[in-house]
């Protein structure tokens, strides 16, 4: 329970910063942080919970993250169902908070997005289906290729935080124009239950690709990172 309940919370504060960003904060008026900013802000609530409850759930915050630690042996299967049901009611928890907040704001519209992600006439740039399927299923397997490199026993593993977190900035920087980026379903579900329509039509692709690019992401650092080290002798 104590590690639901890290990915309860953890969950909760990646939708409540990284969304909470885009919706109140992106185009705020003359000091909007804008896409950097939004990239950024995803960055830091992963790099913050890794700090804070990596010790106690791995933090994953992500259900293709835990799919993909399952499929690198990383991760035990048993434990899969608990953690996807914490982190998305912890992601739907946050995206009821910003909704109260936003909401407070005379002329809030739910039709803006709610920084749900789309593709077609509901990505930020007017990509395709197959680009944003492309789009997320490469950026999630880079994603899963970093965090088990970055957490690897022969890494400085002390600073995996650091490298994740600004991994997830750099992915929003490359893909936000895309997809509004998800690389997350539970990132996506949270908001896509309170903008419904367009945002719950769409919300199976944020599901599949996320999670077919956590296994490769997996299955390549599998490849890689099964290799001997440089400069350690056979036996």
């Amino acid at each position: 329970m104590n590690k639901l309940g890290a990915e309860f919370f953890g969950t909760f504060w990646l939708v409540l910063g990284g969304c909470g960003s885009a919706v109140l904060a992106a185009a705020f008026p003359d000091v909007g942080i804008g896409l950097l900013g939004v990239s950024l802000a995803f960055g830091l609530t992963v790099l913050t919970m890794a700090f804070a409850i990596g010790h106690i759930s791995g933090c994953h915050l992500n259900p293709a993250v835990s799919l993909g630690l399952c499929a690198a042996g990383r991760f035990p299967v048993s434990q899969l169902p608990g953690y996807v049901i914490a982190q998305v009611a912890g992601g739907v928890a946050a995206a009821g908070v910003l909704y109260l907040v936003a909401s407070g704001q005379a002329g809030f519209d739910l039709s803006g997005g709610f920084a749900a992600n789309g593709f077609g006439e509901h990505s930020p740039g007017g990509y395709s289906l197959t680009a944003a399927l492309i789009t997320e299923v490469v950026m999630t397997a880079m994603f899963l290729v970093v965090i088990l490199g970055a957490t690897d026993s022969r890494s400085a593993a002390t600073l995996a935080p650091i490298a994740i977190g600004l991994c997830l900035t750099l992915i929003h920087l490359i893909s936000i124009p895309v997809t509004n980026t998800s690389v997350n379903p539970a990132r996506s579900t949270a908001v896509a239950v309170f903008v419904g329509d367009w945002a719950l039509a769409q919300l199976w692709l944020f599901w599949v690709a996320p999670l077919i690019g956590g296994v490769l992401g997996a299955l390549v650092y599998r490849l890689i990172g099964s290799a001997r080290p440089v400069g350690e002798q056979a036996t």
